[in-house]
């Protein structure tokens, strides 16, 4: 099985914001080589939490080329291909973006998603995170840098295909229940657990109201049924609902057999039993032991995935 994988880090929040690009390719299901280029943003205005994540700095790439002048490189082998990045909906929306700031076409391309093919492979694990995945599975790597991330996610792509059973693409739809994503010059695709479930739409308007303008279907809280615990340091909850809700997400109450996400912020150990886990955490454990389909993820998770 062939295919690229494909890892971004950025200056900032914006996606318009490239500072590295990483690919590694794997040939006949074996990986190979990896390639990376540094890139200088435009505007090279680097916020402070990206810098303490990965480490590179505005200095860093003060002398290095602008995304159109890699693109001229990246381009010819990304075409055609079929590309995984870890949480496809990030990479594949600064690809696009940045593209469209450079008034750049988009290349032809089928892209999967490595964070969703785990959830569905492996449905015990605490998160899905690159570094919390690949740990469970013994692939070490030095974290958030686009080189070793894209091959990191090479190795845990194969580990994810040799469960699973899968030897072509065009099997992945069936064995891991996602729908591939597309990218192609009139437009996109996203990539998307295919969910049994119905009438998931059905939740109160009257209280969070999101702005069909701002759904973005490659967030992987799209459709997703998103639950608070504890207090966020980052925004107030009615913010984080609004947020889930603009993105076209469905704001749970409680955690019940429809939750796809438990967010936890910090918790009141006035109210918390000794464990430190409030009742919907408890309880989202003990759903998630059984089975359940549903993922509990920290405020910071829970804000690079906005």
């Amino acid at each position: 099985m062939n295919f690229v994988t494909i890892d971004f880090e950025t200056a900032n929040q914006a996606r318009t914001s490239p500072c590295e690009l990483g690919l590694t390719f794997v040939n006949n299901g074996q990986v190979g080589e990896t390639k990376s280029w540094l890139i200088r943003p435009r505007p090279n205005d680097f916020d402070y939490f990206n810098v303490l994540r990965h480490g590179i700095r505005a200095e860093m790439v003060a002398d290095q080329p602008e995304f159109d002048v890699i693109w001229k490189e990246v381009q010819p082998m990304l075409e055609g291909a079929f590309v995984i990045a870890h949480n496809a909906s990030f990479d594949m929306s600064v690809l696009r973006r940045t593209l469209e700031q450079f008034q750049l076409g988009l290349p032809n391309l089928d892209y999967g998603c490595s964070y969703i093919f785990s959830k569905h492979v492996w449905k015990d694990l605490p998160s899905y995170g690159l570094d919390q995945v690949c740990a469970v599975h013994g692939i070490q790597f030095k974290h958030h840098r686009a080189g070793p991330d894209c091959r990191a996610t090479a190795e845990l792509a194969l580990r994810i295909f040799e469960e699973a059973g899968i030897t072509a693409k065009e099997e992945i739809p069936d064995k891991l229940k996602t729908r591939l994503g597309c990218i192609k010059p009139d437009g996109y695709t996203p990539c998307k657990k295919i969910s049994p479930r119905v009438n998931k739409w059905r939740y109160d308007l009257s209280k969070i109201v999101g702005d069909p303008a701002k759904h973005n279907p490659e967030s992987i809280f799209y459709g997703s049924t998103v639950v608070f615990t504890g207090v966020l340091s980052s925004m107030t909850r009615t913010e984080a609902q609004q947020a889930i809700a603009d993105i076209g997400g469905i704001i749970g109450s409680s955690v019940t057999k429809a939750t796809e996400f438990l967010v936890v912020g910090q918790q009141d150990f006035r109210l918390v039993g000794d464990d430190g886990m409030s009742n919907k955490q408890e309880k989202a454990i003990r759903m998630k032991a059984a089975g359940a389909d549903i993922e509990i993820i920290s405020e910071a998770d829970f804000l690079k995935n906005l």
